[in-house]
């Protein structure tokens, strides 16, 4: 798989490789976006999550502070991924942009991790 999320110290690190996770994780029907992170351990609704994003060419890891607004648990139905998926603030708008540039053009309606 090419999302490859790792825990340390409470800080969430993931790393999008390719154009087709990039589509899978990005959810731009959110509020200022949201990415979807592939984990098993358990967040709530509302809670703060850092992350560190290395995305594709970006030569440096992006911090992300974010607020969990989706939980796919484990076990869930369908074969889905367990993760969770959270809101990017206002203060990321300039991934926003580089996310919906590295996506621009690619066809809509395939399965993402969330939908």
């Amino acid at each position: 798989m090419s999302i490859i999320p790792r825990i340390s110290h409470g800080i969430l690190s993931l790393t999008i490789d390719n154009k087709e996770s990039l589509y899978r994780a990005y959810m731009p029907y959110i509020t200022n976006g949201g990415l979807f992170i592939p984990t098993t351990r358990t967040y709530q609704l509302g809670e703060e999550v850092f992350m560190l994003l290395m995305l594709m060419d970006e030569p440096d890891k992006v911090p992300v502070t974010g607020k969990v607004i989706w939980v796919t648990p484990k076990a869930a139905q369908g074969g889905r991924t367990p993760g969770i998926g959270i809101q990017l603030s206002a203060d990321d708008s300039t991934l926003v942009r580089k996310i919906e540039t590295y996506l621009a053009g690619m066809a809509a309606g395939r399965r993402t991790n969330t939908l």
